[in-house]
């Protein structure tokens, strides 16, 4: 399957995470996406050297201009499981506004067609580091990297993409 594209709808599809009180949640991509402009972008895995020390913490300092250039949600999320990309999320205590879904079985991962065979690595199907701006359903930036890079999809990307 061709990776998703400008100009594309973005696929529904169910992601979890635990909530405040501490109990796991599904939610559909398009109850969080539609009528909205949001952010989804994607790591290889949780505790990971660029995804926690660059990408991450980008979209994190970068949210409230974000915010303030009609961003609604910004959804990270990661194949890995929810108690994995929860204890992530707690790495990152001044977060207030990124949302850290889990992708476990990387069914999602795969309708967006961004999935990443590091199986050589013993890491299995992933997904390729990328980040999407999505206005009510559709793709409006695709910044997908090649490989292990990260020169396309960081913050400072999607604010040059508004």
């Amino acid at each position: 399957m061709a990776p998703i594209a400008v100009g594309a709808a973005l696929p529904d599809g169910s992601l979890s995470y635990f909530d405040a009180e501490d109990n796991l949640q599904q939610v559909s991509i398009h109850s969080l996406a539609a009528g909205k402009k949001v952010i989804l972008f994607g790591v290889p895995g949780a505790f990971t050297p660029t995804c926690s020390l660059k990408h991450v913490p980008g979209f994190i300092e970068k949210a409230g201009e974000l915010k303030s250039k009609g961003v609604d949600e910004i959804i990270c999320i990661s194949v890995n499981d929810p108690f994995v990309m929860k204890a992530w999320a707690k790495t990152y205590p001044e977060n207030k506004d990124v949302k850290f879904l889990a992708d476990g079985s990387a069914t999602y991962t795969h309708a967006l067609g961004l999935e990443l065979d590091l199986s050589e690595k013993g890491l299995g199907t992933r997904s390729r580091r990328f980040a999407l701006l999505v206005e009510d359903l559709k793709v409006k930036a695709a910044n997908v990297e090649s490989g292990g890079e990260f020169t396309v999809s960081s913050a400072d990307d999607i604010v040059k993409a508004l």
